[in-house]
């Protein structure tokens, strides 16, 4: 509702009633509050202030919200300013018109005015004053009359009654002519503050003429005076309104323009695409009309063509039918022959498919047969170590009978003051000085196998024989055996660990056959950070010209940049069915957010868990058979999750062994010899070249470096891939060859994400783990450059880092450098975090995790960068399942992806505190900290997850 602005109360004063000293209110809907000036604006509360161009008080109504009106009535004339908006109920005010130069002269005007009519309010005030002493001399001439008459005596009594009767008539003259000079004066007042300037001079010149002639006279100039200030109120409101018309009219012709403009600017715009897409077009229909030239010229030469070979043909035709009916004859006979060459061939196939079918039945049983007699001899010898425990108890308690009765011996001897001679035998029990292993009856060499081998049974001949059968598939270890003799005139002298196997440091020799090789791995170090600016570059490019192919788009050694990998089996996973149970997780783990599995060795092995692989085509393994492998990758797929296969490349078992009874010929499809052994396995005998990284000794050491070997891994690699549907890989024990054949072998078969194990050691002092680990992660990162970014591989150092960092010393989570202490804060993008796997945790437990510090391990990894891995126990048998899956939401909320940039705020002995990324901030330990506290850290924050030992912000 619109307010009116007034400075008089002329022409509303039937709608104000006096609430105070200045302040009115009113009586009207219009008007809400009154003062000296009234004014609508956006305040939310009641709020004096002062007008830009008065100075006088205004009173904002809180009820309006975008609406100002401003309403000044002056001199009988309205000027209106508003401003366009909607107050809270919808209505439509009005708006300022963009002259500012016709306002500010209507300003100027307007201030002229109120001068004019302060001025004509002083000379009204100065006129009734005079009017006042010249009644009050009236009256004191009338008073010095009237004595006179009364000291002239009777005689004069006329003229005394006379100018008694004077002196009542000019009493009551002057009175009238008081008051209605006092009311002329005050209809000035109203009439000066709306009329115009040449009004006021009027009735100024009336009022003087008024009071010199006649008091009747005065009360007409009067009337005619309001009558020509209502007038002059009327002209002025009419004028108001028009002012108010033509200003509307203008913001809407303003208002026009804009609208006008801004299609014009559309119109430009769809001109110029018009344009350009014409250009296309004309380009276009220019290359189609070459190209329809050509192609009639073709026409007609085809054509041409097609006429003279239709000739050629129709004689060729005759020609060949001829020939045709001769080889006929031929073709039928050979069709025959082969047809029994094939079913002979199929008989054949058939005849060595059961053979090797039996073999397998064989070998299963024997296997089978080998477990059982392993399991009988292993409670054979725990039957011999209780009863040895047994007889050592009861050693024990018959020493401790010798020694209470040497004590009391002993005492006795103090009493009775005799001196004991301890040659003389003890009277106990046990004859005097012999031990436990003299009690033992047999020769010397049974007590001696009694303390390298412990108590246990002789083994019979027909077990021996039964655990002959059930090792045949392990390799024997070759004994080496060295003199103290040789040890003394040959000392044993061990390089150093950095000598041996840091590749930064080693050198290469310039008569060694692999100088070229070791050549290419120093140069690879320095295209690290080429390489990676390449991919980058190049990811980028494929962004910006295809954008809905570059969201798809992953590279092997990163994946998608936004992979969150689960570990699907622990080390017990063999004993159940285990491609059976993980189909049915599918589901879960799609739902939890989960994008990569990755799954155990699917090859048949020596050993259940997978890592000790035979034939490697045969994937009926201790976790299922190959139907129920390519049941559960289907079942993955279908709810998006990609599938990595567990590859091991660096050694295989043997199925044969050499004349020389070493186990070093392989058999199944991949049927190697000693020529695929590196040839300085020192238990296998192998006839390749030397071996390019670290060694397994279990089993033979494949020599990568020939080409049948590469050759037939990447066949393999590619059947999995095309038959099976593997997506990717896990690569176990990367250590043991060269990252360039990696490279040769990712390239092949183009997987969509590859993971390699480099297990290094931390480097510690005095126990505990050192601060600086940069020698750690440049190995690491030296190994992931030899394959030229192609791989990524498991972030060790941040796993051995957080061991430390998470029991109170935080400040180990920033480097010197202000980044991460791991992989993921030099080459974050090939950086994959976790906290344990199969080998550190599980039943195993080499290297466990603090069991009390998972949550705040998880809540590091799953919200900075890299690509972080969650292992099976820890989802589904700790308890962790929805915690796990709530920061993984966050992760995907927050776009958090393997390269996201890091900036840390805290760490210290208390917490950690980060920003990753755009949109989340984090904090572990107890930190008093959160992102109001943090001066540089701008927008909006939302504490999405509180857990007490860590907590997360994401941007709102």
């Amino acid at each position: 509702m619109d307010t009116i602005l007034t400075r008089s109360l002329a022409g509303v004063s039937g709608h104000l009633l006096p609430i105070g000293r200045g302040e009115f209110q009113s009586t009207s809907p219009s008007i809400h509050l009154i003062s000296s000036y009234h004014c609508a604006g956006s305040n939310n509360n009641n709020s004096t202030i002062k007008t830009p161009f008065l100075g006088e008080r205004v009173l904002v109504s809180r009820n309006v919200n975008t609406t100002k009106a401003l309403r000044r009535i002056w001199h009988g004339r309205v000027f209106v300013s508003v401003l366009k908006g909607e107050n809270n109920n919808g209505s439509r005010g009005f708006q300022i018109p963009d002259d500012v130069e016709s306002l500010k002269v209507a300003l100027a005007a307007a201030e002229a005015r109120a001068d004019a009519a302060k001025k004509a309010e002083k000379q009204a005030l100065e006129a009734l004053t005079a009017m006042e002493g010249k009644s009050s001399d009236t009256v004191k001439t009338s008073r010095n009359m009237k004595q006179i008459k009364l000291k002239g005596g009777n005689d004069d009594a006329d003229g005394i009654s006379l100018a008694v009767q004077v002196e009542k008539i000019s009493e009551a003259a002057i009175q009238k002519a008081t008051a209605r000079i006092t009311e002329d004066a005050t209809l000035k007042v109203a009439a000066a503050e709306t009329a115009a300037a040449e009004a006021v001079l009027q009735l100024e010149e009336r009022l003087q003429r008024a009071v010199d002639e006649a008091a009747s006279a005065v009360a007409g100039e009067t009337q005619v005076a309001i009558d020509e200030a209502r007038a002059a109120a009327k002209v002025a409101k009419a004028q108001a309104a028009k002012s108010e018309a033509l200003l509307n009219e203008q913001v809407n012709v303003l208002n026009e323009l804009a609208e006008i403009e801004a299609k014009m600017l559309v119109l430009e715009e769809a001109l110029l695409a018009a344009g350009r897409q014409l250009q296309i077009a004309n380009g276009e229909t220019e290359r189609v009309r070459i190209e329809l030239d050509a192609v009639q010229s073709f026409i007609k030469t085809a054509t041409a063509r097609a006429e003279a070979a239709e000739k050629t043909i129709i004689e060729v035709q005759k020609a060949a039918s001829k020939a045709a009916d001769e080889r006929e004859a031929s073709a039928l006979t050979a069709i025959d022959a082969v047809k029994k060459a094939a079913k002979a061939r199929q008989v054949a196939d058939k005849v060595a498919f059961e053979a090797e079918a039996d073999a397998l039945r064989s070998a299963n049983d024997a296997s089978h047969k080998a477990s059982e007699a392993r399991r009988l001899v292993i409670k054979s010898r725990c039957e011999s170590l209780e009863k040895s425990l047994v007889a050592a108890e009861g050693a024990a308690a018959a020493w401790r009978n010798r020694a209470l009765t040497a004590e009391e011996l002993l005492r006795q001897s103090r009493i009775n003051g005799v001196e004991i001679d301890s040659s003389s035998p003890v009277p106990d029990l046990l004859p005097p000085n012999i031990g436990r292993l003299e009690m033992l009856p047999g020769s010397d060499a049974k007590i001696k196998d009694l303390l390298e081998n412990g108590p246990r049974r002789e083994t019979p001949d027909w077990m021996k024989r039964r655990l002959q059968t059930g090792q045949q598939n392990l390799p024997p270890m070759q004994p080496t055996s060295i003199t103290a003799d040789i040890d003394a005139a040959i000392p044993l002298e061990l390089p150093t660990p950095e000598d041996v196997w840091d590749v930064a440091k080693s050198k290469v020799k310039e008569d060694d056959k692999y100088t070229v090789r070791a050549a290419e791995k120093e140069a690879l170090d320095l295209q690290r950070n080429a390489l990676e600016r390449a991919l980058q570059t190049k990811s980028l490019r494929t962004l910006v010209r295809y954008p809905e192919e570059s969201e798809s788009k992953t590279e092997s050694g990163t994946g998608s940049g936004r992979e969150i990998v689960f570990q699907g089996f622990n080390w017990e996973s063999w004993r159940r069915q285990w491609w059976l149970e993980m189909s049915a997780k599918a589901s879960d783990l799609a739902k939890c957010g989960i994008t990569t599995i990755w799954l155990p060795p699917p090859t048949q092995s020596v050993a259940p868990q997978g890592y000790m692989p035979g034939d490697l085509y045969n994937l009926n393994s201790a976790y299922g058979g190959s139907e129920e492998l390519k049941l559960c990758i289907n079942e993955m797929h279908k709810h998006k999750i990609l599938v990595l296969g567990d590859v091991v490349l660096n050694h295989r078992c043997a199925q044969k062994q050499s004349p020389n009874g070493v186990w070093n010929i392989f058999g199944g499809k991949l049927a190697w010899g000693p020529e695929a052994i590196v040839g300085d396995d020192p238990n296998f005998q192998g006839r390749g070249n030397p071996k390019s990284g670290d060694f397994f000794h279990a089993a033979p050491n494949v020599d990568h470096s020939q080409k049948f070997v590469r050759k037939d891994i990447m066949e393999w690699m590619q059947w999995l891939r095309t038959e099976f549907g593997f997506d990717g890989w896990r690569l176990d024990f990367v250590r043991g060859f060269w990252g360039g054949y990696v490279k040769e072998y990712i390239e092949a078969t183009k997987p969509a994400f590859a993971i390699g194990e480099y297990w290094d050691s931390l480097s510690y002092e005095g126990g505990q783990v050192s601060y600086n680990q940069d020698a750690h992660r440049q190995r690491i990162v030296n190994w992931i450059n030899a394959t030229g970014g192609t791989s990524s591989a498991f972030d060790v150092t941040t796993k051995g880092i957080l061991h430390s960092a998470l029991h109170g010393e935080f400040w180990r989570l920033i480097d010197p450098q202000g980044k991460p202490p791991g992989v993921m804060g030099w080459w974050p993008s090939r950086a994959v975090t976790f906290l344990e796997n199969h080998d550190t945790g599980s039943t195993q437990g080499h290297w466990p995790f603090p069991r009390d510090k998972l949550m705040m391990g998880y809540a590091y990894i799953l919200t900075h960068p890299g690509t972080p891995v969650i292992f099976h126990d820890h989802f589904y048998d700790f308890g962790l399942h929805d915690q796990i899956a709530e920061l993984i939401a966050v992760r995907t909320r927050t776009g958090v992806h393997c390269r996201s940039p890091v900036k840390i705020f805290q760490a210290n002995f208390e917490g950690y505190a980060a920003q990753i990324g755009e949109n989340l901030v984090m904090k572990i330990g107890h930190l008093d900290w959160n992102p109001s506290k943090q001066n540089n850290l701008p927008g909006s924050w939302d504490r999405c997850v509180d857990k007490g030992e860590y907590q997360l912000w994401e941007r709102i």
